[in-house]
This record gives structure tokens, sequence and C-alpha cells, in this order.
């Protein structure tokens, strides 16, 4: 019953988290503060009345429309606050009452808003990457792993080995192979993943990157929105890293 109890509290909490992730998603491409204003219709600009801003509720209860002008509101708003709810409730499911489960649900839910906006606008805020990091690092300093040591060693791990990933690439390619972004990313990732982790992510990042988006780069020219496999190899590398670092080892013959 107390883990029930858990879950459902931990998923409240993360569709309340997915509302500011929304703000986050909306205003920080265009520089402006997620503080203030309040949250208006993105249609009529009217600010929106507290009972009209609750997650997921509100857009079912007012199908979907601005009170005010009645204009449709964008499907992806309730789909990010349902996206939190099972992300925080995903994360006290596995990891039950342990601060494990705050870092999980803090961890993903920043690589959330950064896939989004990545693959919306090519752009890595620096709020959510360099803040991130700081994030990592103090939630390091909370029982279990990673330890602070741990944590500050990923967050180098992470920037120097997409770093050099990028260099080389300039060099073979003779144009920049990798945004500053994605990089400052990779240390917010190593900051909460430790260095395994954050080698891990850059691997099935670029993957996942090649197999998915690969064959739509090479027939529109498109660039590849690094970010958002990134955060998938992250959240992979979250829930499974060591599974499939052991399975490899035993692959090989080493585990």
């Amino acid at each position: 019953m107390l883990n029930v109890l858990c879950v459902a509290y931990a998923a409240l909490l993360g569709a309340a988290v997915g509302s500011f992730l929304n703000v986050c998603i909306a205003r920080l491409p265009a520089g402006e503060s997620v503080v203030t204003p309040r949250s208006r219709c993105p249609n009529c600009a009217s600010q929106i009345r507290w009972f009209d801003n609750l997650p997921v509720l509100s857009y079912v209860w007012l199908g979907g429309r601005c009170r005010d002008c009645g204009e449709r509101i964008s499907i992806v708003y309730p789909l990010v606050e349902l996206a939190g709810a099972l992300i925080w409730g995903g994360a006290a499911l596995l990891y039950g009452p342990e601060w494990k489960a705050l870092q999980a649900g803090v961890f993903v839910s920043l690589l959330l808003a950064i896939a989004l906006i990545d693959a919306r606008h090519y752009l890595i805020p620096d709020v959510l990457s360099l803040g991130g990091l700081g994030a990592g690092l103090a939630l390091s300093l909370l029982p279990g792993p990673p330890t602070p040591l741990t944590s500050v060693a990923g967050a180098a791990t992470g920037f120097l080995a997409l770093f050099v990933v990028g260099w080389l690439g300039e060099k073979a390619l003779r144009r920049p192979a990798m945004g500053a972004g994605d990089v400052k990313m990779m240390a917010m990732v190593g900051a909460f993943l430790g260095p395994t982790g954050a080698l891990l992510t850059i691997f099935l990042g670029a993957l996942l990157g090649s197999v998915i988006f690969g064959p739509i780069s090479l027939k529109t020219k498109r660039l590849v929105p690094f970010g958002v496999f990134l955060a998938l190899g992250a959240t992979v590398a979250l829930v499974a890293g060591q599974a499939l670092i052991g399975a490899y080892l035993r692959l090989v013959g080493l585990g």
C-alpha cells in the first residue's frame, strides 16, 4: 500500500514538473524568463487561470481549447505533463522511496526538455545542460551512487569524450561536427551516470542517431539533432546500463 501511494504521489509531482517543462520548452529557446509572466494562451495571450492550468485534467476538461478565445491548444502540452507523470511515477516504482528515485526523476525530466527543444530548434539551452550539471553534482551528495567523486569524474569524461569526438569529426569533415550544447549536455549526463554511463550514452546516442535519423539526414541533408539521441541513450543507460555492460563483457569473455 505504501509503495502504491509513493508511486501515485510521485506521478502527481511529475505531472506538475511536466507542466513547468512546457514553460521551459516554450520560453527558453526565445530567451524568455520561465518565471514571469504567468502562463498565457499561445494564441490570444490571455493569462491562464489557475484552475485551467491543472496538468492534463484542465486540457481534457476544456476540450483542448482556450477558455477565452476558443482556439485549439497543442496536444504537446498534456503529453509532456503525462510524460512527466510517467517519468516520476516510473522512477518511484523502479527505485522505491529512495534518493535514487529523485535523481532519476530530475535527470530524465531534464533529458525530456533537452530532447524536445533540440528536436525543434537544434538548440540545447545552457540553463538545462549546465544547470543540470550543477543538479547532478549536488544530488551526488545524497546517499547512494553516484558518489561525488564518481559524479565529477563522469562530468569530465562526458565532456572530454564528446569534445574529442567533435574535434576529430571536424578535422575529418572540414566543418563543425558537434555542437557546443551537445558537449555541455554530456557533462551533465556524466554527473548523473558516472564515467561508464557517459561513455555508454555516447555509444548508444551515436548508434540510435545513425539508425533512426541517418537515412533522413542523407535524403534531406538535415543535421542530426544529436541531443535527442543522446537523451535516449542516457535514459537507456540509466535504466539498463549495468545489464548492457554485463552482457557485453560476457559476450567477449570478460564477464
